[in-house]
This record gives C-alpha cells, structure tokens and sequence, in this order.
C-alpha cells in the first residue's frame, strides 16, 4: 500500500511540475529577463566608472557560458521542477500515510488538502515572509551560501514548528474540541515563528535602483508557482489516495473493474 501511495505522490508532483513549469513559462520568465538586463547595465556602468577612474583591470578573455539563458529558461528549468516537484510529492505522500486518520476523522481528499495547506505555509510561506525570492542581480555573490544555509534553516525550523503544533493540536483536542484546538496549534505556530524570524539574521541586498515594480513582480511570480504546484499536490493526490484505499478495501475481482 505504502509502494503504491508513494509511486502515485510522484507522478501527481510530475503532473504540478508541468503545471508550475507553464506558469512560471508565462508569469516568471519576463521578470527574470528585465532583472539580467538590469545586471547587464549595472556591470556596463561599473566598467564604464572604473575605466574612468583608470582602475580597469587588463581586459582577458570572457568567460565562456556554460548554460545558455535558453536552456536555462526551457529544460533546465523543467528538469529542475520535475526532480523538485517528485520529491515532494513522495514526502507528501509519506506524509499522507503518517497523518491519515490521525489528523481527526476526514476523508482522504480532506486529509490531503489539509496536508498541502500545511505544507505551503510552513515550507513556503513562512520562509519566503523573512527571506523572500530575488531575482537575478538581487544578492551578493560572496553571501549567496550564507543566504542559502539561513533560507533552508528557516524552511527546516518552519516545518518543525508545524509538526509540533500538530502534535500539540491533538494533545489538546480532547479537552479543548476540535476548533478550539485548532486554533491554539495555530496561535502556537505563528508566535514560535515570530520569535523565531526576529531572532534570524536580516538580508537586505536590493541594488540601488533596483525596479521595485520588477522585484513584486518575481516575487508575486514566484508565490504563483508555489500554489500551483501545492494545490495540485494536495487536490489530485487526494483524488489518488482515496482510489488506493477503495481498492485496497474491495476484492481483487471489483478493484480490477
């Protein structure tokens, strides 16, 4: 049952990867084009300033591009979301197999909503609130692996504080009821969070002149992707699990119609 839950979370996060990978193709990909012009101009004014200032190095050889921008933009970016969107969708449905029936008395489909709603505020949404995506030219290059070790400790902390107000949740739902309960878990997660987002260190590496039209729009982008790739997950996995579980329940002969 678990082989058949897990192999069904993959193909469902293949399927939210093609989804994500058409929206960011339409909503994504123009703003990431306008923030590498930006980079272009703001490297052609600093050599412009430097030259000016006689502080030009001795020019060498450019480096050759190793991916070009159009595989970036087509098949590396889906490659990327495929590998990213099956693993999720294998831990979500590990996830599933844990949580079901233990979350209270609701039916797979509910279950899986719920998981991916979870799954989005802590994995996503709460991270990006302290440390939100940047396009290109947004970031120093000398911090980018102390802005990637802070991003996924955050992500890590975040889906702790989850489990924790889960666990804490159903401790609590016999004397408290189930809404009751649910809002204390609730409350619980976001003041841990918030201490905890005080607590991180803050980035600040917007550019000087730096469109912030630009920035909300990959931004805004970015958290579209994000939904369209949980929502899939938590509607058509629902759909998924709730067929295995029928047919685990019926005779071979019936599952077999």
């Amino acid at each position: 049952m678990m082989g058949k839950l897990l192999a069904r979370g993959m193909i469902v996060g293949l399927v939210a990867a093609l989804l994500s990978f058409g929206f960011l193709k339409v909503f994504g990909e123009p703003s990431i084009e306008r923030a590498i012009a930006f980079e272009k101009v703001m490297e052609a004014a600093a050599a412009k300033q430097a030259a000016h200032e006689g502080a030009l190095p001795p020019a060498g050889e450019s480096e050759p591009e190793l991916v070009s921008r159009g595989v970036q933009s087509g098949i590396g970016l889906l490659v990327g979301l495929c590998v990213y969107s099956a693993a999720c969708g294998g831990l979500f449905a590990l996830a599933f197999a844990l949580a079901y029936r233990r979350m209270g008395d609701f039916s797979p489909r509910a279950t899986s909503a719920l998981l991916a709603a979870a799954g989005f505020i802590s994995v996503y949404v709460t991270p990006m609130l302290k440390y939100p995506a940047s396009p290109p030219s947004v970031g120093l290059p000398e911090t980018i692996d102390m802005r990637t070790s802070l991003y996924f400790a955050m992500v890590l902390i975040s889906l702790a504080a989850m489990i924790a107000a889960g666990v804490l949740r159903r401790r609590v739902n016999s004397r408290f009821g189930e809404w009751n309960s649910a809002l204390i878990a609730g409350g619980g997660y976001v003041v841990v969070m918030i201490f905890i987002s005080l607590a991180m260190p803050a980035l600040d590496e917007v550019p000087d002149g730096f469109p912030a039209t630009l920035l909300w729009q990959f931004r805004i982008a970015s958290f579209g992707g994000q939904i369209v790739m949980w929502a899939t997950l938590g509607l058509l996995f629902g759909v998924a699990a709730e067929r295995a579980l029928v047919e685990r329940r019926l005779p071979l002969r019936d599952a077999m119609v």
